[in-house]
Formats: C-alpha cells, sequence, structure tokens
C-alpha cells in the first residue's frame, strides 16, 4: 500500500490512509511529543483526547492533540515546547458562520448507549442529532477502523449499530468538540472551526468513561499509556504501540487489549493483575454465569488463547515505577508474595478502573453521589434514566461505570422517554427492557467483585511521584499543601496549583478529593470534588467569539 509523510522535527514519518498523528508518530517510534514548563517529555497517554498531553505544534499552530488529528500529506509537525511564540504563529482562518440545531432531542456522544438512543427515539418520531468527538461514532467500545475493515465480531456490530442509527435518519455529527452546557438545555460546541449552537428540547448525556492511571514514579514519561490508547491504535489504526508491551492494573480490558496486540505482533511480556485469580471468588463467578453465560465464556476462551500464546498472567501484582532507559523503558512490579519483577519495554499499558466523563451533566446541575466501592460520582436517575433535572437523561459510563451491554439498554430505554418528553410516544411499557438491563446489571456487578478497581491512593513514601500531569505537582507538594488544614479541595487547589491545568484536575482531581477527605475527615459528596467549568476542555477564543456573536444575534 502506497503511503503519504509528513515531517515531525525535520524528520519525514509515513502514514498510512485514515492514521492519526499519534499513530503515525508511534508507528515510527517517536513516543515524546512535547515538552513540559520543567524539561520533561511528554507522549500519548489517553488516546481520547482527555490528558492534553500529546500535543504537537501542527504547521506553526501549537497546541494540536495528535491523538485526534489525522494526518495529511506535507504537515509539518515540531514538538510543542511548553510556552509557544504566539507572535510567530499564523493567524488562524476566520471561522465560517455558527449552525444553531434545535432537534427533539440532542445526544451528547456517539458510542454504544448514544446510537442505541438516537435509533429509539428516531423510532418513536423524534428527531435527533448526535453530537460525537471522534470523526466516527462507535465510541471506545466499538472503536472503528478507520480503514473501515472491521478486525472483529466486535468491531462488525458497533458498524451495524452505527449503520441502524444513520439509517433511522438521526443527524450524526462527528468531531464535535462540545466545550459549554447551560440551563435550556444549551450546547455550545465548535467543529472544525465553525460554531455549533444545539438548543434541543430533550437532551441525553452518554459522554462515557475515562480510564483511571496507576499513579507511580514515572507514569508520565512517554511510552506509558492506558490500555485503552494502546487499544484505539490498534483497532482504529492498526498501529501497535510498541513491539514490547506490559500491561498492568485490574479488569478486563487489560487481558482483551494484551491478546490483540499479541495478535497483532506484539510481545507482551505480562499481565500483571492486581487482583487474586476469579476462582478466589465462587459466588461471584457463579454469579456472573447465571447472569450472562456467554460473555462468562468469551472471556474464558480469552484466558485460554493467553495461555496458549505464552503470555504471562501475574494476578496479585501491581506496578510500582516505570524508569526511563534510552528510548526504552524499566517497568518494575511487585507481586503477591513481595518479589519484585523487572522488564524491559516499550511501552506500558494500564488500566485501574474507570472515572466517569461527568462534567456535562454537573454543569447542568445533575445530582450525584459518591459511590466509595468504586472512589467515582454515580449521576442519580429514574427508571427512565431522566436525571434530577428535568428533560436531561444519562446513560451509559458517564452515570457510573455499567459497560456497554447495559449502556445499549439504557439508551434504548433514554431515547424512548426522551422522545414521549419531546411528545412523541408515551415512553410506557419498558418492562422487558428493564428486566434486560437488570440482569447486564447483575453481570457487572459480580464481575467488578472479581478485579480490583477499588480508589487507591498513591504510595505516600514516594514523595517525587507526579500527581497533577499538567503542572507538574508531585504528591509531596500536595501533603505539604495538605499541612494548611483546606477545608475543600479547591482550597488545597489555590495552595498548590492542583488541578490548574488543561486537562482540568480530570486525573489528579478525585486523588487530591480522597487526600482532602483523608485529612479532614469529611465523607466524600457531590460537592466535594473540583468544580466544573466552562469551557469544559480547551477551545479556541475565536470559537468562544463565534457562538456568543450567534447567540447575540441568531438571524
Amino acid at each position: 500500500m502506497s503511503q503519504d509523510s509528513f515531517h515531525f522535527d525535520g524528520d519525514p514519518v509515513p502514514f498510512r490512509k485514515g492514521q492519526s498523528v499519534a499513530a503515525a508518530l508511534s508507528e515510527a517510534g517517536k513516543r515524546a511529543l512535547r515538552e513540559t514548563a520543567k524539561g520533561a517529555s511528554r507522549g500519548m497517554f489517553c488516546g481520547m483526547g482527555v490528558c492534553q498531553d500529546c500535543l504537537v505544534t501542527v504547521d506553526g499552530v501549537p497546541n494540536q492533540r495528535a491523538c485526534m488529528t489525522p494526518a495529511t500529506p506535507g504537515q509539518t509537525l515540531e514538538t510543542q515546547i511548553a510556552f509557544p511564540v504566539l507572535e510567530d504563529t499564523p493567524v488562524a482562518p476566520e471561522n465560517t458562520a455558527a449552525r444553531i440545531l434545535t432537534p427533539d432531542v440532542a445526544i451528547i456522544g456517539g458510542g454504544a448507549g448514544g446510537l442505541s438512543a438516537a435509533i429509539a427515539a428516531r423510532q418513536a418520531g423524534a428527531s435527533v442529532v448526535v453530537l460525537d468527538e471522534r470523526k466516527v461514532a462507535g465510541g471506545q467500545y466499538y472503536k472503528q477502523s478507520a480503514d473501515q475493515v472491521p478486525l472483529d465480531a466486535q468491531q462488525r456490530e458497533g458498524a451495524a449499530l452505527l449503520k441502524r442509527a444513520q439509517d433511522s435518519g438521526a443527524e450524526i455529527l462527528g468531531a464535535v468538540e462540545i466545550w459549554g452546557a447551560f440551563d435550556g438545555p444549551l450546547f455550545l460546541a465548535d467543529r472544525a472551526g465553525a460554531a455549533l449552537i444545539v438548543r434541543p428540547k430533550t437532551a441525553i448525556v452518554a459522554t462515557g468513561a475515562y480510564e483511571r492511571p496507576c499513579m507511580v514514579p514515572g507514569w508520565t514519561l512517554p511510552g506509558v499509556m492506558t490500555t485503552g490508547a494502546a487499544q484505539t491504535l490498534w483497532r482504529s489504526y492498526r498501529t501497535l504501540p510498541g513491539k514490547r508491551v506490559a500491561v498492568c492494573g485490574s479488569g478486563p480490558l487489560n487481558a482483551q487489549v494484551a491478546l490483540e496486540l499479541a495478535r497483532g505482533g506484539a510481545e507482551v511480556v505480562m499481565i500483571a493483575e492486581a487482583a487474586p485469580p476469579p476462582w478466589r471468588f465462587p459466588r461471584h463467578a457463579f454469579g456472573a454465569l447465571a447472569a450472562d453465560p456467554g460473555l462468562v465464556f468469551k472471556g474464558l476462551g480469552m484466558m485460554r488463547d493467553l495461555k496458549q500464546l505464552g503470555i504471562p498472567l501475574r494476578h496479585q501484582t501491581t506496578l510500582q515505577r516505570v524508569d526511563a532507559e534510552g528510548e526504552h523503558l524499566r517497568a518494575t512490579f511487585k507481586t503477591g508474595s513481595g518479589a519484585q519483577i523487572t522488564e524491559g519495554v516499550d511501552v506500558v499499558c494500564m488500566n485501574n478502573g474507570f472515572e466517569p466523563q461527568n462534567e456535562v451533566l454537573r454543569l447542568l446541575g445533575a445530582r450525584m453521589r459518591y459511590d466509595p466501592a468504586f472512589g467515582h460520582l454515580r449521576c442519580d436517575r429514574d427508571a427512565g434514566m431522566e436525571t434530577s433535572v428535568p428533560g436531561i437523561f444519562a446513560i451509559g459510563d458517564c452515570a457510573g461505570l455499567g459497560g456497554a451491554p447495559a449502556a445499549r439498554v439504557e439508551g434504548a430505554i433514554a431515547g424512548r422517554v426522551a422522545a414521549a418528553r419531546a411528545g412523541f410516544g408515551d415512553g410506557y411499557d419498558l418492562f422487558a427492557l428493564q428486566r434486560r438491563l437488570a440482569r447486564h446489571r447483575r453481570f457487572q456487578s459480580h464481575l467488578w467483585h472479581m478485579h480490583d478497581v477499588s480508589p487507591k491512593g498513591p504510595d505516600k513514601a514516594s514523595r517525587d511521584t507526579i500527581i497533577c500531569r499538567c503542572e507538574e505537582i508531585t504528591l509531596g507538594e500536595i501533603l505539604d499543601g495538605l499541612e494548611t488544614r483546606p477545608g475543600h479541595v479547591g482550597t488545597l487547589k489555590r495552595a498548590t496549583r492542583v488541578g490548574m491545568g488543561r486537562c482540568q484536575g480530570r486525573y489528579c482531581g478525585p486523588v487530591a478529593t480522597r487526600l482532602v477527605s483523608q485529612a479532614t475527615g469529611k465523607a466524600i459528596d457531590d460537592l466535594s470534588n473540583f468544580a466544573p467549568r466552562v469551557p469544559i476542555k480547551p477551545v479556541s477564543i475565536a470559537a468562544i467569539l463565534a457562538a456568543q456573536e450567534a447567540l447575540d444575534d441568531p438571524d
């Protein structure tokens, strides 16, 4: 297959059609993408536009996320320096006219739940607009291939769901960056430099979740990434993150991705699973089997295939630190017996559970409650998936971890009820769907009891461990800040700058909140975290001005 190329720091980098900049650079072995204010190197970490760590300068314009930027012929890319010289940056072209949308139902997120909601709402007769951050909808579970050739049954299922949503008549808009959510409801977004203003009758939030990392010394080094980021590279772009890979944390995603990477040609040296083996939990193992035999047998098949490929699966083993060794990494693990294992690798993948992407819901005032078992907020919803804010619905992992099968059923319920709120259908007779949802939730409950995704704080002996990736705030600085006895994590933020960076505290915030709770003895509730703020994610001032002009003069 013929290849095009772009230049990165003067070197030609080949890429295949459809690859992102991050995928092409990863394939070329170039993992360091930007420099921090303290001179450290950073690379792709989350792979989904959350962490803001894979910034590069593209054709003179800084602050472009490599994981979200398509590779195009002739691009000139440079390592992002800490403080770009703004007067040397070309002026961006003027934004095109704003587009104002007034659907019956707006759906924020085009994953398993969002697409299912779109289908259900359209079947009821409502007009539907789906706003998705990625160029091609499908979400994290159904990650679609850039070449539109499905890798396996999971991608084929996602492609079929996407086609059903498209054929239903729902308008599905990709590459949409939602940056504002207000009462009304009113959503403000940017799409390829054009402002989007969305004023729906009802809204369904299906923004999913992002991965919780293992915060150990070295977790910010280039080559350390979430398991989902590695999966995106492979499933979306057929790009291996590296030749030698270690996977760590807890949860079924780690085993799935390790198997996918190994089949793609990577050498997976180890899966370090923090939890004990599943036979230590017979009640939950049999409970999961009763709730969904198909998924259990799929999991058993993965374990068999891992063994046949010779990939070690070490239970009760956790990552302790990562060190740089030239262009490679040295990962140190601790086993349940206290022994240490060290592996030389190109890439360390980590997934230690998930954090809901609930910023839109929190901005809209939806009531939350803290789940101490998972260490995150869950959105209060009724049987129809409606939140405490009338006309606002929440489905899938943004409302609290539940998995893709449950998200699809929640979407079907929310789509029907939201359409009824807008005057289409009645939204009743949901018994069969709610029964299916209860079964999926039983399975998920048993599954997570067999893994170890409870919230864990960093080792307080490792004071140099970075907690805030953006501002490079260490654990020691946060512990010193706690000496001032802050009554709220917002006070700690002002004292230390933790959470003041581009990702707006999505990674450090939950950790800082738990540390403040431990120091003060106050229980965590929905007001304990950093307050969500607009813009939800970094956006150009031009996009904000374009939206403001359209709001001031809608004609």
